[in-house]
């Protein structure tokens, strides 16, 4: 008969598996005792470390093609829009109408538009404006609409209730027809007043998703444990809640920056966004609209450029959300 092994109370505690303890017999104990993983000493093991849900997440994008090459072309187009100069020596305003829709030359490889300005410099530089446009009103449309949205699925009451009508009200608005309308009055030529609509109108829908993603995290069980020790409103929300609910936030919003690009586009297109002297391809693409049989390439090159920018930030949202969303592993 073996030795029993004498009772040793620090061994004798183990996890539920809920980030609580339970007291075990010696023999429990011993038998659930750890042996050394086979990367080093005990509990040291990789499957001793389970992944979270970011870690998890962050595996699979390494390994998705269609992550990796639409973060290589907006890492581009950050880089270009932040140092324009690297790759277009030029200067966008610089025109010259002898030369106007001329095709590519020496020096010019997208030729001229109806102005006489160089289309390759005006579409690097172009990517300045839509970039910080598309960021920028992702950044006040997911702010602004997880603060809000998160409140009132928290909360509840009255004021989620008030929050939700409001945003019916918003949804109602045609986004086109409701920039026609306020920025038409506005004749400042910088990003601003666009960024302004944009997250006017832009985070009602943050702001649904946010809190029917908040209202489904605060039923858990780990929130409610949290609540009956006795934890704050506040210590809940950024400890416990947000963590766990910010998830599809991100995946909606980096989805709509490259619809936010292009609805700064469309606006500067109809000429109620952004106006000359700045640069936009919206600008560009109206400006080529009439000359589009004699010119084409003063179109053709802008309006790619805007295809292949929102195109890539479309693609990173998918590839995310599919490696966020635990129901498709």
């Amino acid at each position: 008969m073996p030795e029993q092994q004498p009772y040793e109370p620090e061994r004798a505690i183990a996890g539920t598996g809920m980030g609580g303890q339970m007291d075990l017999g010696a023999s429990e104990a011993v038998t659930l005792e750890k042996t050394p993983g086979p990367d080093g000493p005990e509990g040291t093991g990789p499957q001793d470390k389970p992944r979270s849900l970011w870690s998890d997440a962050w595996h699979d994008l390494r390994r998705n093609p269609v992550f990796i090459i639409s973060a290589l072309v907006i890492l581009f187009l950050i880089v270009i829009s932040v140092w324009p100069s690297l790759i277009a020596s030029g200067s966008p305003l610089k025109c010259d109408l002898a030369k106007a829709q001329e095709g590519s030359q020496s020096g010019h490889p997208f030729g001229f538009n109806g102005q006489g300005c160089d289309v390759y410099t005006r579409t690097v530089y172009g990517a300045r404006t839509s970039v910080a446009v598309g960021v920028l009103a992702t950044l006040g449309v997911a702010v602004l609409g997880s603060v809000l949205g998160g409140l009132a699925g928290f909360f509840g009451g009255a004021g989620d209730a008030v929050l939700s009508r409001i945003t019916d009200v918003f949804f109602a608005i045609p986004v086109v027809l409701g920039g026609l309308v306020l920025l038409s009055v506005i004749t400042s030529n910088t990003v601003w007043p666009v960024i302004g609509f944009i997250v006017l109108l832009g985070w009602p829908q943050i702001s649904r998703i946010a809190r029917g993603s908040v209202i489904t995290a605060k039923q858990n069980d780990y929130v409610q444990a949290a609540r009956a020790l006795g934890a704050s409103n506040s210590r809940l929300l950024l400890r416990h809640i947000a963590p766990n609910a910010i998830a599809p936030v991100i995946v909606v919003a980096t989805i709509a920056l490259g619809t936010y690009i292009s609805l700064e586009a469309t606006l500067s297109f109809l000429g109620v966004g952004l106006k000359p002297p700045s640069v936009s391809w919206g600008i560009d693409i109206s400006a080529a609209a009439p000359y589009v049989r004699n010119a084409p390439h003063a179109l053709l090159w802008p309006s790619g450029a805007l295809a292949v920018t929102v195109l890539a930030f479309i693609m990173l949202g998918d590839a995310v959300r599919d490696a966020l969303d635990p129901k498709l592993r």
